[in-house]
């Protein structure tokens, strides 16, 4: 079956923020769209909060329709449907086996289930390694909730690829008395997707220091063409034993407003004081639909969905990446390996068109480029992209920038 990701969506007024706020007096994201009007003549082109302008795959809200017809909506406890989903979706796709029901937990959030985690791993005040760039999620879910953030900086090699530096870790490690780390993986904002030597070397490190991690991997599923995704559980046994992982199809599916992920943690010793940690406010009650979501999702139809989707979204990726290669001179940019983000590096050009990364996004906002500030991911000239949307607009996005933002001033 072949599935829409050509036709544009209209989202006006659906109770979507990503082209919702701009109109918005206040909100996620309405004093940054404050400081741009837009220019007569362009419509708002959405490419800044991580959801999708795809339709999502038919077998979910056709579960959720089927359910709805059933007039009542009390209490539940979650179908064994829900889990078998859960493993064969694992199995599948990752190559995961021995996954059982009593490894997996409902969360109504990745954030939150991070927060619960490092609540059962650490005291109020401890110190938290992540690495930056950082998802800014991360930044403000630990600082508020009274955690010391230290930050591991990626640095690339001679071929520009992202890699985690290992000696600067162990240092903070040691200096820091960490006992606790986040893996964003794939990591976000860079679109890096680790190798299995990689996470290997960085889970033998956490081993040696006692460390134990909670490994974001709600982007999983959204590996660009020649990248695999590698459960950070599955390097080894040790790995397994001291790793609370935590997935969602919100990202996959675009099912955000929708609420609800789920962690797998195999160490019962950690499990029982999650599920225990994660009861006391009760806030953390799966919703019926958002079960039937997950259930819908993780259908056949889904694995074929998501394969396409994939496809789609490797084509938007270098098509952007080369035409900034192509047309943006001084502005620098890795190829992600997964998710739809891209992060660009904006230093070179700001500096040598003596312009401030706050001009720089303005000029974008005011032709409709919907781009977001990539400070708060610790990147002081970045710019933060998201790429899942048809190639038609992604196209007339960049033609846009080409024309009225970075080559502006170029006398054709």
């Amino acid at each position: 079956m072949q599935y829409d990701f050509t036709s544009i969506l209209d989202r006006k007024g659906k109770d979507a923020i990503a082209v919702d706020a701009p109109d918005m007096k206040s909100g996620f994201g309405a004093d940054y769209f404050a400081k741009a009007k837009l220019k007569p003549g362009f419509d708002r082109i959405p490419m800044w909060v991580a959801d999708m302008n795809f339709p999502t795959v038919p077998t979910i809200p056709e579960a959720i329709i089927e359910r709805v017809k059933h007039p009542a909506y009390g209490y539940f406890v979650p179908r064994d449907e829900y889990y078998e989903e859960i493993m064969q979706w694992h199995e599948k796709r990752n190559r995961v086996t021995g996954l059982k029901k009593e490894h997996i937990g409902y969360e109504n959030g990745v954030l939150g289930g991070a927060v619960s985690a490092l609540n059962v791993l650490c005291s109020k005040g401890d110190s938290v390694l992540l690495h930056s760039p950082t998802y800014i999620g991360f930044t403000g879910a630990l600082t508020n909730n009274g955690y010391n953030i230290v930050l591991s900086p990626l640095v690339q090699d001679d071929k520009g690829m992202w890699r985690m530096d290992l000696e600067d870790m162990e240092r903070k490690i040691i200096e820091n008395k960490i006992h606790a780390a986040i893996l964003c993986s794939p990591h976000n904002p860079t679109g890096r997707v680790w190798e299995r030597e990689e996470l290997e070397k960085m889970m033998e490190l956490y081993r040696k220091h006692d460390v134990y991690v909670v490994s974001d991997e709600i982007w999983s599923d959204l590996i660009l063409t020649g990248h695999k995704h590698i459960p950070a559980q599955s390097v080894s046994e040790d790995a397994k034993q001291r790793t609370i992982a935590l997935y969602a199809p919100s990202k996959t599916f675009n099912l955000a407003g929708l609420i609800g992920s789920y962690h797998i943690i195999y160490n019962k010793w950690l499990r029982d004081r999650m599920d225990k940690e994660t009861s006391l406010p009760h806030y953390n009650d799966m919703n019926v639909l958002s079960m039937y979501a997950l259930i819908g999702a993780y259908k056949p139809e889904g694995y074929e969905w998501v394969d396409q989707l994939c496809e789609v979204l490797t084509g938007n990726i270098d098509y952007a990446y080369q035409f900034i290669q192509d047309h943006f001179e001084g502005v620098k940019v890795i190829k992600p390996q997964g998710t739809y983000m891209l992060l660009l590096d904006c230093e070179e050009w700001c500096r040598e068109h003596d312009r401030t990364i706050d001009e720089l996004q303005t000029a974008g906002l005011e032709v409709g480029v919907l781009w977001q500030d990539g400070r708060p991911f610790h990147c002081p000239f970045g710019i933060r992209m998201n790429l899942a949307l048809p190639l038609s607009r992604v196209k007339e996005a960049f033609d846009r920038l080409d024309k009225y933002v970075f080559n502006a001033n170029v006398v054709n």
